[in-house]
């Protein structure tokens, strides 16, 4: 058995993600304990209580998400799961860097803090939207795109085969829904972000995330990483400040890295964080290897889950 991990990015978030998990295990009330104290947020309250028009504040809505992978994260290791390589979606990069150890808790904290604040408040004019499309190639995607007149509108998240998230300005969306249905798109779905992200509208963001990354450390991985942004391994060679500010304004390899985890022997794949996205994107991944896909998002499959990877062991 080989594990990796995965951790999910905006647009996974829910009111009341993680409270069962919360109210369950000490390990978890210290993480959200911790991220108050760093960040001068009640996340928990944010998380558990909403309202959900503040969740989905991108300000919010990370640190929430993160907090809740890390406090999962937590309890998996307090019962000896580890994983070999791990990666994450966008924001879920982060987690999986600071289960690395490449980035301190407290520092990946705060950086996660000011991303959101970033990519909230930095922003240009315009509305702005995110949307999935499903059931047409990359190729086609691009095609989608370069064929849109009424604005702005790009591929932001390759996500697995058969589904790229674009990202653009509302009308362009619209527009690039209606060239997909006619390209054969089975489904385009909108998506619970609020702005271009992944695209080069964020330039004003990954400056400002840029000077924020030269306050910190960045450590020896511990274990594996695999990287949005060419869905490479991260090396102890890298620039990884520098990766980190083009992140956010290049789009998301991550069927790449699924095929990457794959090569590289994980055979056991474990969501950790809101929802079951990235699992269904592993789902959809052609592989002749016998994989497993485990989910946890809440008390119960994560009692089922650290039951049944500690018997394996």
């Amino acid at each position: 058995m080989k594990i990796g991990f995965l951790f999910p990015g905006q647009g996974s978030q829910s009111v009341g993600m993680g409270k069962d998990i919360y109210e369950e295990y000490e390990v978890a009330r210290n993480i959200y304990k911790k991220v108050e104290e760093l960040t001068g947020i009640d996340i928990a309250k944010i998380s558990f209580e909403g309202a959900e028009e503040t969740l989905n504040e991108t300000k919010f809505t990370q640190l929430a998400i993160l907090t809740n992978s890390l406090a999962i994260l937590a309890i998996l290791k307090s019962n000896g799961i580890v994983a070999e390589i791990s990666a994450g979606l966008s924001l879920g990069e982060y987690a999986a860097l600071i289960n690395s150890g490449a980035l301190s808790f407290e520092e990946g904290v705060k950086l996660v803090q000011k991303r959101g604040e970033y990519m909230q408040n930095l922003l240009p004019e315009g509305d702005w939207q995110m949307a999935a499309i499903m059931g047409l190639t990359d190729e086609q995607v691009e095609k989608v795109c370069q064929e849109v007149t009424s604005g702005f509108v790009v591929p932001a998240n390759y996500n697995c085969i058969g589904q790229i998230a674009i990202s653009g300005e509302k009308e362009a969306i619209a527009e690039a829904e209606s060239i997909a249905k006619e390209m054969g798109a089975k489904k385009v779905r909108v998506l619970k972000t609020a702005g271009p992200f992944h695209t080069e509208k964020l330039v004003a963001s990954s400056e400002a995330l840029k000077r924020e990354l030269e306050k910190v450390s960045i450590h020896e991985l511990e274990t594996k990483v695999v990287k949005n942004l060419d869905g490479e391994f991260y090396k102890n060679t890298d620039d990884i400040k520098e990766i980190l500010a083009k992140h956010i304004i290049n789009p998301v390899k991550f069927s790449k890295t699924i095929e990457t985890m794959l090569q590289n022997g994980i055979d056991t794949f474990v969501e950790i964080g809101p929802g079951k996205t990235l699992s269904g994107f592993v789902k959809r991944t052609p592989t002749e290897k016998e994989i497993r896909i485990l989910n946890i998002n809440n008390s119960t499959n994560l009692k089922e889950t650290i039951k049944e990877l500690k018997v394996e062991r």
